[in-house]
């Protein structure tokens, strides 16, 4: 049976939104139970690295074969990436390995209604303003008054927590964890932008970086005792669980799936087809995580979710860096 492209980009709008959405949930899920956050983030790129190592090996022969592509575009990793050695170290470690360890991180401190206001929330804001600053892009009215929408919904969420510390809370610590997770993934976002990166290649990339610098440091600073793990006392069936859906879903399937959805309707209406993902992950917290929602998350959600589409339409005049950004 062959479907028609316009079935097929609804499709991978479905499942980028669902995966996406289903991140924020499991991964808060995932820490009240047995596993560190750097336990998941270890199993996240062991996860992804089954599926795009093997594709990234074969894309490199592949344009080996061609001598005139293959020298323009060098791989690296001893061909598991398909970019230039530089070109890896500067995505990796901003998208592959600093972004899930802040995230993970901060869903031990925060609930799930705060990261889907303050994670993918935020995000357009980061990207916006890193774009004009490294790619020199002009920021209309329409987009400045989305960013202050931003803004002012983050500081609804951030603020409560701030104050709360004060008395002893630790939910401040995760908020600030979930922005600086949006900031380097924004700065992962505009790189590859930067340097015309595709984002199957690119997620390829960090994924290599990833398994050949975060796995091995982290399996050593265990075995010699200097950081805990609960990978021994974990069930193995959450350990397969996490590796398929952080790994092969959220990184793998999900990245695909937002590539072929950019395709088809474009950066700007995949952007709003994204702006979902902050109200329905804050819904989902609250019936199936049981986390409370109160007023400041509601206006915040809402403040948040109007500045994605007021920064959406100004798109239009000086298009954004979308076209990377995933869970």
């Amino acid at each position: 049976m062959r479907f028609s492209p316009r079935s097929v980009g609804l499709l991978a709008a479905f499942v980028t939104v669902t995966i996406w959405t289903a991140f924020i949930l499991i991964a808060r899920a995932s820490a009240q139970r047995s596993l560190a956050p750097l336990d998941i983030a270890w199993l996240r790129v062991l996860g992804a690295s089954m599926v795009l190592l093997p594709w990234g090996w074969w894309l490199v022969r592949r344009r080996s074969a061609s001598p005139a592509r293959g020298a323009a575009v060098p791989s690296s990793l001893w061909g598991f990436s398909p970019l230039p050695l530089h070109l890896t170290m500067q995505l990796g470690i901003f998208g592959g390995v600093i972004y899930c360890l802040l995230a993970y991180s901060g869903f031990f401190y925060a609930p799930a209604t705060h990261a889907s206001v303050l994670m993918p929330g935020s995000l357009p804001l980061w990207t916006t303003l890193l774009a004009a600053f490294l790619l020199r892009e002009h920021i209309t009215p329409l987009r400045a008054t989305g960013l202050a929408l931003i803004v002012v919904g983050d500081l609804l969420v951030g603020g409560s927590s701030l104050l709360a510390s004060l008395q002893g809370g630790s939910i401040w610590r995760g908020d600030v964890l979930f922005m600086a997770a949006s900031f380097c993934w924004a700065c992962y976002s505009v790189l590859a932008r930067r340097h015309g990166v595709d984002a199957v290649q690119a997620t390829i990339a960090i994924t290599a970086f990833a398994l050949v610098t975060y796995v091995p440091a982290y399996a050593l600073l265990v075995g010699l005792g200097l950081l805990g793990s609960q990978l021994a006392q974990a069930p193995w069936s959450e350990i397969a669980f996490q590796m398929l859906f952080q790994g092969v879903g959220s990184v793998a399937i999900s990245g695909i799936t937002f590539t072929h959805m950019v395709q088809h309707f474009g950066p700007v209406r995949s952007t709003m087809i994204t702006a979902l993902v902050p109200g329905l992950s804050a819904i989902g917290a609250v019936v199936v995580l049981d986390e409370p929602m109160h007023w400041n998350l509601v206006a915040g959600l809402l403040l948040v979710t109007a500045g994605i589409f007021f920064g959406v339409l100004g798109v239009r005049a000086a298009p954004v860096a979308t076209s990377q950004e995933r869970a």
